[in-house]
C-alpha cells in the first residue's frame, strides 16, 4: 500500500512539473508568425469586412461585432495613422500633420480593444487557461489587428496603403507589410518599438523606464512590475482592473519622459487605453521571436524615423531600417518619443519630403 501510494504520488508530481512546463513554454512561444492573417488563419471573421451601416458615421463596422471609431484630417490621399501603445489611442489628428492636410488625408482609428472601439471581452468565466489564452490572442492578438488594417482599406477603396505607424502601431505597420507586401504603397515608421525581435537586447522599454526613474521609486516599480506580469492570476481580473493596472504604467513613464525632459502623454490618451487588448498581444508576441526575415520581402519604400533622445535606444529603430530592403532611417535631434510633438516642423518636412 504505501509503495501505491508513493507512486501515485510520484505521477501527481510528475503531472504538475509537466504542466508548470508546459504554461512556461506556452509563455515563450509566440502564438502568431507572419503568413497567419494572409493564410486566414486564427481569426474569427473573414478578411472581408461586414457590409458598412450608413447610420454609423464614425465607425467602422469589421466583424458583425466589432466597431472601430475613426476620424480623419485634410484632403487628398489617404494616409493611415496606427496609433502606439499597445492600445492607446490618439486623442485627435497630430498637429505636426497639419501643414500636409492640403494634399493628404490622414485616417486615424482606435485598434480594437482601446480607445471608443469595442472592447469584445469583459471578463473570462472559464478556469480553462489554454482555451483563455487562444481566445483572447483571437480576438484582440496581433493577427486581429492585422487582419483589421486590411479591412481598413477594403473599406477604404484603396489598392495600395500609405502607413503612418507610431512605436507599437509602427510595429504592426510593418507586420502588416509582411504579410501584405503588394498592398503597401509606402511606410513610416515613427519610433518602432523595441518588439521586433525579442528579448530585447537591452530589456526593452520596462527596463529602459526602470533606468531612468529615481532611487525611490525603484521599490515601488518593482512592485508594480510583479502586479503586471503576474500572468499566473491574469484571467481572473476584468477589461476595467487591466485598464487601471497599464495606466499606472504611464505614471512612471511619464516620470521617465520628464526627466530626459520630453512629451508626457495626455491624461485622456492613458485612460483610454486598452485592457485585454494589451494582454492579448503579449500572448501573441510570446518572449522569444524574430520577425526581421519576414519583412524582406517588402519592396516598398520604408522612412523609419528616430528622436536621437528617445528612451528607446537608436538600435530598435536601426532593426527594423535594416530588416527592409528599400528603407531610410532617419534620427531627428532634441526629440524623444513622440518626435511628431517634441520637433513638430522638423518631423512635417521630413514626412512631406518622404511622400513625395
Amino acid at each position: 500500500m504505501k509503495k501505491l501510494l508513493v507512486g501515485i504520488g510520484i505521477v501527481v508530481l510528475a503531472l504538475i512539473v509537466a504542466v508548470g512546463v508546459f504554461f512556461w513554454y506556452s509563455m515563450q512561444q509566440p502564438l502568431y508568425q507572419p503568413g497567419m492573417v494572409r493564410a486566414g488563419q486564427n481569426l474569427r471573421a473573414p478578411l472581408a469586412p461586414a457590409p458598412q451601416p450608413a447610420a454609423e458615421q464614425n465607425f467602422w463596422l469589421v466583424e458583425d461585432d466589432i466597431k472601430l471609431r475613426h476620424f480623419a484630417d485634410g484632403t487628398g490621399r489617404n494616409v493611415l495613422v496606427i496609433h502606439g501603445g499597445p492600445g492607446y489611442p490618439f486623442a485627435g489628428p497630430l498637429p505636426a500633420l497639419k501643414p500636409l492636410t492640403n494634399k493628404y488625408r490622414f485616417v486615424y482609428y482606435d485598434q480594437r480593444g482601446s480607445g471608443q472601439s469595442s472592447r469584445p471581452i469583459a471578463k473570462f468565466t472559464s478556469s480553462n487557461y489554454y482555451e483563455n489564452m487562444t481566445t483572447l490572442d483571437k480576438t484582440l492578438g496581433l493577427g486581429a489587428q492585422i487582419a483589421d488594417i486590411e479591412r481598413i482599406r477594403r473599406i477604404l477603396g484603396e489598392e495600395k496603403l500609405v502607413l503612418v505607424g507610431h512605436s507599437f502601431g509602427a510595429f504592426l505597420a510593418a507586420l502588416y507589410a509582411a504579410e501584405f507586401p503588394e498592398r503597401v504603397e509606402a511606410l513610416i515608421l515613427i519610433a518602432p518599438a523595441d518588439v521586433l525581435v525579442m528579448p530585447a537586447e537591452d530589456g526593452g522599454l520596462y527596463e529602459e523606464v526602470k533606468r531612468v526613474l529615481p532611487a525611490e521609486l525603484q521599490k515601488e516599480y518593482a512592485d508594480y512590475l510583479t502586479r503586471y506580469f503576474d500572468f499566473g492570476g491574469i484571467f481572473s481580473k476584468s477589461e476595467t482592473e487591466l485598464v487601471a493596472l497599464n495606466a499606472e504604467f504611464g505614471k512612471y513613464y511619464a516620470l521617465a519622459a520628464q526627466a530626459k525632459g520630453f512629451r508626457v502623454p495626455p491624461e485622456s490618451e492613458i485612460k483610454n487605453n486598452g485592457g485585454w487588448m494589451m494582454q492579448a498581444i503579449f500572448f501573441s508576441m510570446g518572449q522569444r521571436h524574430d520577425y526581421r526575415a519576414a519583412l524582406k520581402p517588402v519592396a516598398a519604400p520604408v522612412l523609419v524615423i528616430h528622436g536621437a533622445n528617445d528612451l528607446q535606444p537608436e538600435k530598435a529603430s536601426r532593426n527594423y531600417a535594416d530588416a527592409f530592403p528599400n528603407a531610410r532611417f532617419q534620427p531627428i535631434a532634441n526629440a524623444g518619443h513622440f518626435v511628431f510633438d517634441d520637433q513638430p516642423s522638423e518631423f512635417a518636412r521630413v514626412v512631406g519630403e518622404f511622400l513625395k
